[in-house]
């Protein structure tokens, strides 16, 4: 007895329209967070954005991959149980009451009805039988009589089908669900936990993957991604899996021609597209195609959809400049974008680990300030337009660039992103060049300034004058000479003395070693104009490291200007910064040859039409439960000479009270024939 009372509150619950709700109201909550939420990254990308503390709280809630989650999944069946259920439990009341006339009714039920009227009758009770039966049929109703002691009923009913609609409805959140649990790769997850899969890291070659990691043809459910390098081909899916990844081998092999990439004047993608060559495994035979955004291709049941591009291993032509205090070797080094490759010229000992390139980086050049002057210029500081920019935009192709990492010996590294071509700000050219210690973390980037000839080498020349100690007294020397000329002998040695000594701790850490020593000798009253003193000498000691150098190449000499001044300028600080900048050499990209590479989405998704038709079916019902009004007119025609007209409709609208005037106004008429209208 207990055991069926459970059974029986198991039922209740299942069937009960507050548990259907309330599970769809968990989904529509997980079905935002999925949708706000990028799914299936790789956990480096979530462990980056949220944090230690709230990346393995994200992760036990399973919010990285929502619709694949067991809780989810669980849900949805549940779901489909009790919409089942409640399909069950409802179709025999639901048929019986659209089968049913109710022409039983009884007087007193009829007038409570909220729409009634009562009319005379001055027609025989058969007479008036037919003609109301004549007007219900015109009126699109369909009726039944039933004879009684005083007098006969009609029950007349129209629009019963509406109630089809909570049919489909119903039926098709079942569908809709039972398409979400195809595509919800339960398979897999069994046999993870049964550990017969078992995720593999990425870092890894995929001939190198076992059969562990890698799915069969006989996966019925996947969605991942192919990396196609122009003149490449593949035939296998990486899968985002929890921290790691799964291959799925497909049913054919994928080849990349050619990969188009148009651009707006903004820079952003305008249009990016594949040509491709899909070859099938059995057969062999071949189709070509063009995959565009939102134009997919389907073959042997695996959608493609054209996602991302990449670099496909773009080779690099570089420059080595060796920044080391006595180093004057530049030498080349060519690599492809993802290859790691062997630094040991000159007794270094580095790995560099080419990351990424990119041939079009679009920067905003305009500047900041305001323009000086004018009545235009001061009335723009105080009014605004809704569809002007409030900020100036010059979006400027600055050419191409590439990142990478220098791992030393010890295995610890920095990451760099370089630009292939100068940049023009504050109104000269420099080489921006910018290194982080975090992926987290941004850039700060080096201005190397440009020479008379657009190129870095006088930059480099100066600054291996500057930083090698074993120059330090020549420079301070000619300094000297200039700065004192032919006055007396214990000046100048100070001065060279002085100028030394500045040099020495400006090679050791740039202007933070001199505002250091500042800081430490020199009262705080007197530092400012210190400051300048050590300015003034760098300055002079730079121009005759530049002249130096020029020298020692068999350059020229150059003469002292506007420009050349600045040039000396600028170089001071970015050989300040350059000893910031935490690797022995800085890498100059010479040439490239660029290849692209597509990114495929492949998708096997066996419910998607078990989903479309859902919808199909949802969007039916709805119509019908909205559109079709299931009205019901009842007419007792007595033998006293008087009808009772009711009239009750299973929704309330505001043409029901004129629905009833009409029909009643129309049936007493009928009843009443000399009666004029």
């Amino acid at each position: 007895m207990r055991y069926r009372s459970n059974s029986r509150a198991l039922y209740e619950l299942l069937s009960s329209m507050r548990f259907a709700i309330s599970l769809l109201t968990i989904l529509g909550i997980a079905s935002i967070i999925g949708t706000v939420l990028k799914q299936n990254e790789p956990y480096n990308n979530y462990l980056n954005q949220f944090g230690p503390f709230w990346f393995p709280i994200f992760e036990k809630l399973g919010l990285y991959a929502v619709y694949n989650s067991v809780w989810f999944l669980t849900i949805l069946a549940f779901l489909v149980i009790s919409t089942s259920v409640c399909i069950v439990r409802q179709t025999r009341p639901m048929l019986l009451d659209m089968r049913s006339f109710r022409e039983h009714a009884k007087e007193n039920s009829l007038a409570q009805f909220q729409h009634h009227d009562r009319v005379p009758c001055a027609l025989p009770t058969a007479e008036a039988q037919a003609l109301a039966s004549a007007y219900l049929t015109r009126a699109g109703f369909t009726a039944r009589s039933n004879a009684r002691g005083d007098g006969v009923l009609l029950a007349a009913k129209q629009g019963s089908w509406s109630r089809i609609g909570y049919f489909l409805a119903h039926s098709a959140i079942v569908l809709i669900c039972l398409g979400g649990l195809l595509d919800g790769n339960l398979p897999l997850k069994a046999q993870m936990a049964m550990g017969g899969k078992v995720v593999t890291s990425g870092n890894q070659l995929i001939s190198d993957i076992g059969p562990e990691s890698r799915l069969g043809l006989d996966n019925w459910s996947f969605r991942g991604n192919v990396f196609i390098p122009e003149g490449k081909s593949a035939n296998v899916a990486v899968l985002n899996v929890q921290d790691g990844i799964l291959l799925q081998d497909l049913p054919f092999s994928v080849s990349l021609k050619k990969f188009h990439l148009d651009h707006y004047e903004s820079g952003m993608p305008k249009r990016f597209a594949s040509d491709i060559i899909i070859t099938d495994n059995a057969s062999g035979k071949s189709v070509e195609k063009t995959i565009e955004v939102n134009k997919p291709f389907e073959f042997d049941g695996v959608m493609m959809y054209q996602a991302s591009f990449e670099d496909g291993g773009t080779k690099l032509k570089l420059v080595a400049h060796d920044l080391r205090p006595g180093a004057g070797t530049d030498f080349p080094l060519e690599g492809a974008i993802g290859d790691s490759v062997k630094v040991t010229t000159a007794g270094l000992d580095h790995t560099l680990e080419l990351g990424s390139f990119r041939a079009f980086n679009i920067e905003n050049m305009a500047s900041d300030q305001p323009a000086e002057g004018g009545t235009m210029a001061s009335l723009e500081k105080h009014l605004g337009s809704g569809a002007k920019s409030p900020t100036k935009k010059d979006m400027q192709n600055v050419g191409p660039s590439f990142q990478y990492k220098l791992r030393d010996s010890a295995g610890q590294a920095r990451e760099y992103q370089t630009y292939m071509q100068p940049i023009q700000q504050d109104g000269a050219w420099y080489m921006l060049s910018g290194m982080r210690d975090s992926p987290s973390a941004q850039f700060r980037f080096m201005r190397i300034p440009m020479d008379a000839d657009g190129k870095p080498d006088s930059w480099f020349m100066i600054r291996r004058q500057l930083i090698d100690k074993s120059r330090h007294a020549e420079l301070a020397r000619r300094f000297a000479a200039t700065a004192v000329g032919q006055m007396d002998a214990s000046v100048r040695s100070r001065m060279e003395e002085t100028t030394r000594k500045t040099l020495e701790l400006f090679a050791i850490g740039g202007f933070e070693s001199l505002g250091k020593f500042i800081e430490s000798t020199i009262p705080e009253a007197e530092r400012d104009k210190a400051a300048d003193v050590f300015i003034k000498i760098l300055e002079g000691a730079t121009w005759e490291a530049w002249k130096l150098a020029r020298a020692d190449a068999g350059l020229p000499a150059i003469t002292l200007d506007g420009a050349a001044g600045r040039l000396v300028r600028d170089t001071l600080n970015a050989t300040s910064d350059s000893l910031h900048y935490g690797a022995p050499v800085f890498f100059q990209l010479a040439g490239f040859d660029e290849v692209r590479a597509t990114v495929l989405q492949v998708t096997r998704s066996p419910g998607k039409p078990i989903v479309y038709f859902g919808s199909l079916l949802l969007v039916l019902g709805v119509f019908a439960m909205l559109y079709i009004r299931e009205r019901r007119l009842f007419v007792l025609i007595k033998d006293s000479g008087e009808a009772l007209i009711a009239l009750s409709s299973n929704r309330k609208s505001m043409d029901v009270e004129e629905s009833f005037r009409r029909h009643r106004d129309g049936l007493a008429a009928a009843l009443n024939p000399a009666t004029p209208a």
